[in-house]
């Protein structure tokens, strides 16, 4: 954030990976929704873009850094962004991404420190994406197994971000490679804050259930496991299953909004009605004296 004046502040981020699916258009596609959706997450408007490509020099890879460029583009458009300039250079292996300024009242910023007792959280997409990634590149994965988890990255968060203002919210964040927990912690550990989780209300992908029944299991959902373990407090009624795919490292994931009890059936209402996915989690709760312990998971 760079506050320009009393009544306006400059939002700036930026991302970009490996490919997350085979489609060029579509990876082109997912890396602009990702990078769009911190802005988003913080309750700010998205301006200006600059996209960020590493691609090989050989001519055969240049229609599919076309199609990477016309996916990025489009989903830009969509997002009422424009892209206004970028850099490419040279690499081994693709990379494509963006980096994005959005403006946003200095007053008015959904920060990390702002969860509160009483609020309620919702989730806007489902988990497991990580899990997925590794399934398709094993070759595991049918076409609309594929079709369903492409879409659900390459949605904009722009609408939900547009209709939690609206209701008013006491913050939000976006759900990407920390995993469900690893950015509920944040937010908690920054508002002073712990939150009951209702494992078997959090919305997975049947995909993802069914790979990690398999084992596969990608590096970084393990690592967000082990990292946050000594921070949650699983029911013995959770699943290892459950355990795994909250931590699941996703890529372009929901917003997980924090919300006034009072609020939650006008906020939920509105986003179905947007046919926004709206799954009411769990709950957040006062601050446990002289404890390492943030998240409580049960069913």
């Amino acid at each position: 954030m760079y506050r320009i004046n009393s009544e306006v502040a400059v939002v700036l981020t930026t991302d970009f990976f490996t490919p997350i699916v085979d489609d060029p258009y579509w990876f082109g596609a997912i890396s602009a929704a990702n990078s769009l959706s911190d802005v988003w997450a913080m309750g700010g408007r998205a301006v200006v873009s600059l996209n960020i490509a590493m691609f090989p020099s050989q001519p055969e890879f240049f229609p599919s850094l076309h199609r990477v460029m016309q996916g990025g583009t489009d989903k830009m458009s969509e997002a009422g962004v424009a892209v206004i300039g970028g850099h490419t250079i040279r690499d081994k292996e693709p990379k494509f991404g963006y980096t994005v300024m959005g403006l946003i009242h200095p007053d008015k910023i959904l920060d990390n420190t702002k969860a509160r007792p009483g609020d309620v959280m919702l989730l806007t997409k489902k988990i497991g994406t990580g899990i997925i990634s590794t399934g398709v590149k094993a070759g595991l994965c049918t076409e609309s197994v594929v079709e369903e988890f492409t879409l659900s990255m390459a949605a904009l968060n722009k609408r939900a971000s547009e209709i939690m203002l609206e209701v008013g919210v006491s913050t939000a964040t976006d759900i990407t490679g920390f995993g469900l927990i690893g950015h509920l912690h944040e937010v908690l550990s920054a508002s002073r804050c712990t939150a009951h989780v209702r494992a078997g209300a959090i919305p997975f992908f049947e995909e993802a259930i069914r790979l990690v029944g398999m084992n596969k299991v990608p590096g970084g959902t393990m690592a967000n496991f082990r990292n946050y373990t000594q921070h949650v407090r699983y029911h013995e009624s959770v699943s290892d299953t459950e355990k795994i795919l909250i931590n699941d490292a996703q890529t372009s994931g929901g917003l997980l909004i924090f919300v006034p009890a009072g609020k939650k059936t006008a906020l939920i209402s509105a986003l179905q009605k947007e046919g926004i996915l709206a799954a009411y989690i769990g709950d957040v709760a006062e601050e446990e004296a002289k404890s390492s312990v943030r998240i409580v998971v049960e069913r």
